[in-house]
């Protein structure tokens, strides 16, 4: 993921033209559509706001506490009935007699209120409300939270319509003339015409009238682009037979002494015992480079004096990687162009030789490209594939070019594979191809 953001930052440039290119297109011929964004914290409330005051009948157990001082007084009047039967035996109303009757009544009046007590126990009954703990039960009000369901609803309305910020986007209208616009851009992008036409081709299928946005092209253009690259994506393969002879080829300048110094490190810290043959005996600097990189990697550099014939010390760094029991042999070659015929012929030289050695090598020979030739790499490709039955691509200095589009028309065309990319001149700024990264580096889009 590291190597993705870096991926992105550095190809810049590439992927800047694209965006700027998407944004005038689409803007071009567009139109400002609404859509609306959710705010799902402020939605939440209005629905719960409804069943709030279904809690109000809540108050109604309230009067459950007045029926609790009323059973107090209750026991009161249960012993008041009992010392009434204590004055059963009324003799004293016989010896009274002789009194008025008004005196007699007067008593009785004091008995009758003591009955008026006793229908204050009719509180009795209210034991009654005492069942009104059934009002507890009442809290059937809470399944009424099956409205709540529709309460859910309203919610949902109201994060789509009612409570949701406005945003515009600008969309175009899928046709003829964007799809022309969109092939000007990828071709300006060094995709090729062939791959240019064919990616926005898929884009457009199914999608002819169709109002899309600048993201929405990048997604499209994006998966394609990833699509086209998955197939060629594959690691440089390593054989159990020792050694493993790595030629590497390339034009002036392409970064293969670099590359063969970051590849070599690689090897060396998986575990693998690499031996590096500095071929490019017509240059002094590259193999005084070559052995910088052997003394980082800690990899032996095999050289021969300058002006020597690289074929022959190709031959005796084959004997020599024997001799050490090493996993592989890298072979850096000198720096030749595609269409001088002397020095392509020189490098058919060196296959023949080390094929002497052993019918099978070179067991992989690698094209290093260096982005920034754009289009001619696909004239490079064709060439060094007739001499030296090229078997992989590495592709450098994508950080400096706006041209990173031209890895996907190789890809189209040849089909070949592509092992690593390199983004600057760092250890780790060499990494395995990953075709979903490079498209959404190449297109802007953010993962």
């Amino acid at each position: 993921m590291a190597f993705f953001k870096k991926l992105k930052e550095r190809l810049f440039r590439s992927s800047s033209r694209i965006e700027e290119g998407l944004d005038a297109i689409v803007e071009e011929g567009g139109e400002e559509e609404v859509i609306e964004a959710q705010t799902q914290a402020v939605d939440t409330g209005a629905p719960v706001s409804e069943p709030v005051p279904e809690p109000e009948p809540e108050p109604e157990p309230e009067p459950e506490p007045e029926p609790e001082p009323e059973p107090e007084p209750e026991p009161e009047p249960e012993p008041e009935p009992e010392p009434e039967p204590e004055p059963e035996p009324e003799p004293e109303p016989e010896v009274l007699a002789a009194r008025p009757e008004s005196e007699t009544l007067s008593p009785e009046p004091e008995p009758e209120p003591e009955p008026e007590p006793e229908p204050e126990p009719e509180p009795e009954p209210e034991p009654e409300p005492e069942p009104e703990p059934e009002p507890e039960p009442e809290p059937e009000p809470e399944p009424e939270p099956e409205p709540a369901p529709e309460a859910k609803k309203p919610g949902l309305l109201g994060r789509l319509l009612g409570r949701s910020e406005k945003q515009t986007v600008i969309r175009r209208a899928l046709d003829d003339d964007m799809l022309e616009q969109l092939e000007e851009l990828l071709i300006t992008a060094d995709m090729g015409v062939d791959t240019a036409l064919r990616v926005t081709a898929n884009m457009a299928e199914g999608r002819m009238g169709k109002r899309l946005s600048t993201q929405e092209i990048k997604e499209l253009l994006s998966d394609e682009v990833a699509r086209i690259m998955a197939p060629v994506a594959r690691p440089m393969p390593l054989y159990p037979k020792t050694p493993q002879v790595v030629l590497v080829v390339g034009v002036n300048g392409s970064g293969k002494t670099t590359t063969i110094g970051k590849l070599a490190s690689q090897f060396r810290a998986a575990g693998k015992s690499v031996v590096i043959a500095a071929g490019d005996t017509f240059r002094a600097a590259a193999v005084e480079q070559l052995q910088v990189w052997g003394d980082r990697a800690g990899v032996p550099v095999l050289t021969a004096p300058e002006g020597s014939d690289p074929a022959s010390l190709a031959f005796d760094a084959m004997e020599q990687a024997q001799k050490d029991g090493a996993d592989l042999l890298m072979i850096d070659t000198a720096g030749r162009l595609q269409n001088r015929a002397d020095l392509m012929e020189e490098l058919a030289k060196i296959v023949r030789v080390i094929r002497k050695k052993d019918e099978t090598a070179p067991h992989n020979t690698l094209l290093v490209l260096d982005a920034t030739t754009g289009q001619n790499a696909l004239s490079q490709v064709e060439t060094f594939q007739k001499l030296a039955d090229v078997s992989g691509l590495v592709m450098t200095k994508l950080d400096g070019t706006a041209k990173g589009g031209v890895l996907v028309a190789l890809a189209d065309k040849f089909g070949l594979p592509i092992h690593a990319i390199g983004v600057g001149e760092q250890i780790d700024d060499l990494a395995p191809f990953d075709p979903e990264e490079f498209a959404a580096a190449l297109t802007g889009l953010e993962r």
